[in-house]
């Protein structure tokens, strides 16, 4: 009683800290609510849960220190060795508060990243975990380089724990770049699940499952292909769905120099623009010129053949796939009906047996006639056959 006698204005001014915290709080908490009105089973939606947490820790030291300030007792206790406690206190709060709001910012970019990737968010809690266990271990070397008594320990265990760092990364750096790579994949997003991509020269299907450490590929065999995050980051990819679906097929036939080149290709244009996945690609500029949904030109004058190619817009790489098929088919029948031929190179084989054969005949013709003596070498029978 003597104590709140001496000192009961001091007592006063904490409780009216602690009401005015506690209306400021609740005030706050209504208005918050009220302006967020997304609910979920609980009542509370993740903002509310996350914006009330920030509050209330930021009101709790805000009424701390406002206590420390006012009360002269409290003050001169901050200058004696009682202070490494609040100290310590406060870096506790403020590594609660940092991971928090660290887990719920990126919780929520992960959350979005899993479901336009389409992939479980699961998969991505080791992240957070990992951030959670480095402002962990700030803090506690921010706690041994404030105290002066244990600042020369704190400094010894950041360079053990950074030395025992590169040792296990040096020793994992595989593992490592494989997740490294998959977390790029999930930010920068080359490519998603259900795209038809092409790796390097010989991978090409589509993406069936894309994790931290590898992507699964189903191709056109429906063969799974597992390629490392690694090797995907450096090698060449070529995606039929990024941005747009639209595939322009390049239809490529040769025809014979005594083929009617305009016939031939006045046959491929009309054939594709009939086609049920052409689809009209012109620009209105186009349109108004009255272009051709389907270019063919002459692209080579090779050896044994006129070479002519067709541009032909497709709505995806599956139709595209389809509509070259039934294309070539068609193209081929067109033009055997209509007198076009389509070259192909022409060998004549010479057989040994044949020729040992004739060269026999020649020698025993020669000994007939009696006009020479019979030759001593093949290469004379060949030169008596030459003449």
């Amino acid at each position: 009683m003597a104590f709140l006698k001496q000192n009961w204005l001091y007592v006063a001014y904490v409780v009216c800290i602690i009401i005015a915290a506690i209306v400021i709080q609740r005030l706050i908490r209504a208005a918050v609510q009220k302006l967020y009105k997304k609910k979920e089973q609980d009542g509370v939606s993740p903002n509310v849960k996350l914006l009330m947490g920030v509050f209330n820790w930021l009101l709790f030291i805000v009424a701390l220190l406002s206590c420390f300030y006012i009360i002269p007792p409290a003050r001169n206790v901050l200058t004696t060795d009682f202070r490494y406690f609040l100290i310590i206190v406060a870096i506790i709060i403020l590594t609660v508060f940092v991971q928090r709001l660290v887990r719920f910012a990126l919780g929520q970019y992960l959350q979005k990243s899993a479901e336009n990737l389409k992939v479980d968010p699961t998969a991505f809690s080791f992240i957070k975990n990992a951030l959670n266990a480095i402002i962990f271990f700030i803090a506690i070397f921010f706690i041994f380089y404030s105290i002066p008594a244990f600042r020369a320990l704190g400094t010894t265990l950041l360079a053990s724990a950074g030395i025992v760092a590169a040792v296990a990364a040096f020793a994992s750096q595989h593992a490592l770049a494989n997740i490294v790579s998959g977390i790029f994949i999930v930010i920068f997003k080359p490519f998603r699940v259900d795209d038809i991509i092409k790796i390097g020269t010989d991978i090409l299907g589509k993406v069936e499952d894309i994790t931290l450490r590898h992507t699964v590929i189903r191709n056109f065999e429906n063969r799974r292909v597992i390629i490392p995050n690694s090797t995907i980051s450096s090698d060449v990819i070529i995606n039929s769905n990024l941005v747009e679906e639209k595939i322009c097929v390049h239809l490529e036939i040769g025809i014979s120099y005594d083929s009617d080149i305009n016939k031939a290709m006045h046959i491929m244009r009309t054939l594709a623009e009939k086609h049920s996945m052409c689809i009209d690609n012109r620009d209105e500029e186009k349109k108004a010129k009255n272009k051709p949904i389907v270019v063919v030109r002459v692209i080579a004058l090779a050896d044994f053949s006129v070479n002519l190619r067709a541009w032909v817009w497709a709505q995806n790489a599956d139709d595209a796939f389809v509509m070259k098929c039934d294309l070539l088919k068609q193209t081929k029948e067109e033009f055997d009906r209509q007198g076009i031929e389509i070259p192909f190179p022409h060998r004549t084989l010479v057989y040994k047996k044949d020729v040992l054969e004739e060269r026999a005949q020649i020698v025993a013709r020669l000994e007939q006639e009696n006009k020479l003596k019979p030759p001593q070498s093949a290469k004379e029978v060949d030169d008596i056959a030459t003449d």
